[in-house]
């Protein structure tokens, strides 16, 4: 399954967050750690066109990840592109803030998926039960391509608000929690992120399981 992690370093609340270094690592480094941990994934980052992103390519060159790069505000369109361009009819979308990201969360939606093929997204948003920062969509890259004109500015920029708003046109699956759970375990902020490195010490952060699901 390709996972695209949308990222830029244009963030209004926290500027450069994901090159922001922490435990020793920049925040999109977290990220990508985690999500590999999985092992039915191949991880590509989508990031922008703009100069601003630069910086990010630089680092990603460095670590020798696979990246891809559209426009900076139609996410959506550079997501369907990335996806394009690797040929996939599916890939699983995930936000670069989002460094405690459980792999054994996505494994899940993956075996979902291996089961249920004909849908347009599988989700576990729809509705929201799990906390931000946990959030895992499977799309149908046929789907997202043919309905891109129909998208609003706020559309594009959030990907599949347009799906779940025009949820009866489309086959949709979604997976719930056992218990819904508000926490925030993404980072949008510079105070978001000292108090999440004030709940977990670094060994508790780089080992961090939400999941009881079995790997």
């Amino acid at each position: 399954m390709l996972v695209i992690i949308q990222a830029r370093t244009s963030s209004r609340r926290f500027k450069n967050k994901i090159l922001y270094t922490f435990y020793d690592k920049p925040l999109i480094q977290h990220v990508i750690e985690k999500i590999e941990k999985s092992k039915k994934v191949e991880v590509i980052v989508s990031t922008s066109i703009n100069k601003e992103d630069d910086k990010l390519i630089k680092f990603l060159e460095k670590k020798k990840i696979n990246y891809f790069r559209g426009p900076l505000n139609n996410v959506a369109k550079r997501l369907y592109e990335t996806a394009t361009k690797k040929k996939k009819s599916f890939f699983l979308r995930i936000s670069g803030d989002s460094p405690l990201i459980d792999f054994r969360i996505i494994n899940k939606i993956i075996r979902v998926f291996e089961k249920n093929k004909n849908f347009d997204l599988i989700s576990n948003i729809f509705p929201r039960s799990f906390p931000s920062g946990q959030s895992v969509e499977i799309i149908k890259t046929k789907t997202l391509g043919k309905n891109l004109k129909f998208f609003s500015k706020l559309d594009k920029e959030h990907v599949t608000r347009y799906f779940y708003r025009n949820s009866s046109k489309f086959k949709i699956k979604n997976i719930l929690n056992k218990k819904k759970d508000d926490k925030k375990l993404s980072i949008d902020t510079m105070k978001e992120l000292k108090l999440m490195l004030k709940l977990f010490n670094k060994k508790q952060f780089l080992n961090y399981s939400y999941s009881n699901e079995k790997d």
